[in-house]
């Protein structure tokens, strides 16, 4: 299909070789962008940074309304959008609408609760009345947002929004495979009123500008693998400038014996083989008790099968295509090593080359031991490995027996035991008879334990990490804390009175 090519005003000269961008769907070119160098990035990012402080200057409101205009450009634009989100990720249309639903929930959530976590506050002193302290937030300045290919939207446009409201600019380095969509985000958003030289694209592989981009920007906003991620920290530490990161997964679910099977299963389907597996959130492990085991494989298996797999882009297609032969490859040896050391295929299990180049199968698997990659490796991919297990401690054990703890999920009719349950879990978020929703709980921090990340997204955490925090301490009266015989005089007396005092403040519940 055709989609509408990158803002001119990205691509800096006719003559710059360009990357062209494939459609997983057909194999064919949609596009083209440019192959950005480390020497365009450092003039990127000091474009960004010369235009930074009128934008940090600018009151919040006044930023909020750019991304208001946005939320509802977005909405009113969204087929259009979408299109370019399935033409390049290979997306269902019901996953490319998940990409501009949480987009808009994050616009408007920051667009109008932002200035609640941003503005000074009151903090206590360390002495009652005779000190004043404040806390203020103030932007990094130019914030890199690295972001990959599963959720071109989601993960690029989505992090800009709350680091622009902080005051800060960005520069973007997307996903080689997938960068039109952001493309078509910062026309959005200067149609909107963001200045141009404040949101910044740069393309090409990490493996060639990413280092420049790390080593310029005051801050990093990376979602990737565990394996890169590592290599971004320690770019990034040698500069002692923060990060932030989401990287990988091996979710687990846990169903419990009282659970409705049926949502438990039609929970299951949905968790772990939207976007084709391919969302770091995604439950690849699942942890069913025995005495339901074959009662929810069974129906686990229908729903699975029910799914209609295929390369269309209206209502009636409910998966689309991994994104590369690379990353098919990749689902394949993790099936083909699972099925040669003794683990059974219970549906799915094969590509689909007759529906275009990338399409494989949801595929469930049983009897998965330690010694198979698809235990304790991330697939990424439509691959779901069930687990029979003799008691709920035995499932808790094995779901945190795993180096990542990123999204879990419990299936129980008892809801609270189930939030019970979940506070055992070792995962930065866990549902409770429901899937990846959390991600839309934009008041809620959203991100990853161990192996899975640092820092979070959403809530205040989610645009305060955007920011420095600065404390201004005042002082109410011209007296210092001493005997007044010199300026760093100390006699009992004075010892006393302070130790006396802190045993009170204990006892005193507004200053303690």
């Amino acid at each position: 299909m055709a989609v509408r090519p990158a803002s001119p005003a990205t691509v800096q000269s006719p003559d710059r070789p360009t990357i062209p961008v494939t459609s997983p769907i057909s194999g064919e070119v949609i596009g083209r962008v440019p192959h950005h160098t480390p020497e365009d990035v450092i003039a990127a990012v000091e474009r960004v940074r010369a235009a930074q402080p009128e934008w940090a200057a600018r009151p919040f409101r006044e930023r909020a309304k750019v991304i208001k205009r946005f939320h509802d450009r977005l909405l009113s634009s969204k087929d259009e959008i979408m299109a370019v989100i399935q033409a390049e990720a290979g997306k269902s249309r019901r996953d490319a609408f998940v990409e501009i639903f949480a987009v808009a929930a994050e616009a408007r959530y920051y667009a109008c609760n932002g200035w609640r976590f941003l503005k000074p506050r009151r903090a206590r002193p360390a002495i009652p009345l005779r000190n004043r302290v404040r806390v203020y937030y103030h932007p990094h300045g130019v914030v890199g947002i690295i972001s990959p290919w599963n959720f071109p939207l989601i993960l690029s446009v989505g992090d800009a929004i709350p680091a622009l409201l902080a005051g800060n600019g960005v520069v973007v380095k997307p996903a080689t495979l997938a960068p039109l969509s952001i493309h078509r985000a910062r026309e959005e958003l200067i149609e909107c009123g963001l200045p141009e030289d404040l949101m910044q694209i740069v393309t090409g592989p990490g493996s060639e500008i990413g280092n420049a981009l790390i080593d310029h920007v005051d801050y990093v906003m990376f979602t990737g693998s565990t394996r890169v991620g590592r290599r971004v920290a320690e770019r990034a530490a040698r500069r002692l400038i923060p990060y932030s990161m989401e990287l990988g997964g091996k979710n687990a679910l846990i169903v419990l014996p009282d659970a409705d099977l049926d949502h438990a299963a039609i929970g299951a389907v949905e968790g772990a083989f939207n976007n084709c597996g391919q969302v770091c959130i995604n439950w690849e492990r699942v942890y069913v008790d025995a005495r339901v085991y074959d009662e929810f494989i069974a129906r686990l298996i229908r729903k699975t099968e029910e799914l209609r797999l295929g390369p269309g882009q209206g209502h009636d297609v409910d998966l689309g295509s991994l994104v590369n032969e690379e990353q098919v490859r990749a689902v394949e040896a993790h099936v083909q090593d699972a099925v040669s050391k003794g683990a059974r295929i219970l549906t799915g299990g094969r590509r689909r080359p007759d529906l275009g180049p990338c399409f494989y199968e949801p595929t469930i698997l049983a009897d998965v031991t330690p010694e198979m990659a698809v235990h304790s490796e991330e697939t990424f991919g439509p691959v779901l490995s069930v687990y029979r297990v003799e008691s709920l401690e035995e499932a808790i054990q094995k779901a945190n027996d795993n180096p990542y703890g990123l999204h879990f999920g419990v299936f129980t009719r008892d809801r609270h035991r189930g939030e019970r349950i979940a506070t055992r879990l070792e995962a930065g978020s866990v549902s409770v008879n429901d899937t990846y929703i959390n991600w839309a709980a934009m008041d809620a921090p959203m991100g990853g334990l161990k192996q899975s990340g640092l820092g979070r997204r959403h809530g205040p955490e989610g645009i305060r990490k955007y920011t420095e925090p600065q404390t201004i301490v005042i002082n109410r009266t011209n007296l210092q804390i001493g005997s007044q015989k010199t300026a760093l005089s100390f006699d009992r007396w004075l010892e006393d009175l302070l130790t006396f005092m802190l045993r009170v403040w204990r006892h005193i519940p507004l200053i303690r």
